[in-house]
């Protein structure tokens, strides 16, 4: 699962790169990771501070939506909360998905 993370991270797509760009080095007040191993998934960002998730879904997730709904309960059984976006969002709108990062970890600080 390592060298996979690892290879996830050398081959990620523009989405990811956009939105790491904008939540790295703690710019949210929380450290995120990314293609973080978890279970037997490998999630695009993670907060261990506050269990979160963070998922890019393009186009391939469309095939797959049973995948990612085990996936999904797995993770909230396992106590992980997983926000998931649209790849076109965070192309075209990178400050809305921003605002639901936000407003999502104001919640859970309170």
């Amino acid at each position: 699962m390592k060298e996979k993370a690892r290879q996830l991270r050398k081959d990620s797509t523009l989405s990811e790169v956009l939105l790491w760009q904008e939540i790295r080095k703690r710019q949210l007040g929380v450290q995120f990771h990314r293609q973080v191993p978890l279970l037997d998934y490998i999630v695009d960002f993670y907060c261990h501070e506050r269990s979160l998730a963070i998922e890019i879904n393009g186009l391939s997730h469309e095939w797959k939506v049973s995948y990612d709904n085990r996936r999904l309960m797995r993770l909230n059984e396992e106590g992980v909360t997983v926000l998931v976006f649209d790849d076109l969002d965070v192309k075209k709108d990178i400050n809305w998905v921003l605002n639901q990062i936000i407003e999502y970890l104001q919640k859970v600080a309170r």
